[in-house]
């Protein structure tokens, strides 16, 4: 028996190797996400203005994208992290827009 997340793969006929290529891309830390991390390390420190700490708020990506050893884990049903899933999630979004297709939400995949 099939997984959720494998019968979603093959009814879309997207491959594992995509996304996580899709996914490396997606997470891949870009110069404005290091002044961001920049911006909250020097706000944790106690001597900034509010400007900078108004330069804090944000969000900066994650940097991990996801492994093939989460995407087989998925693919066997065994337990993930919910970090994990929205990674997965995200990928698979890209390609579905790629493929010009309806996003899939977590409920699809999971």
């Amino acid at each position: 028996m099939a997984t959720k997340f494998a019968a979603f793969l093959t009814a879309k006929k997207i491959d594992i190797r995509r996304i996580a290529a899709a996914s490396n891309d997606l997470e891949r830390l870009r110069p404005e996400d290091r002044t961001l991390r920049l911006a909250k390390r020097i706000a944790r420190g106690g001597e900034s203005t509010e400007a900078q700490k108004e330069a804090a708020k944000g969000k900066a990506r994650s940097g991990r994208p996801v492994t093939a050893r989460a995407i087989q884990a998925a693919l066997k049903g065994t337990a993930i992290a919910g970090p994990t899933k929205t990674r997965i999630l995200a990928a698979v979004n890209v390609i579905l827009t790629q493929k010009k297709q309806a996003a899939a939400t977590l409920k699809d995949l999971f």
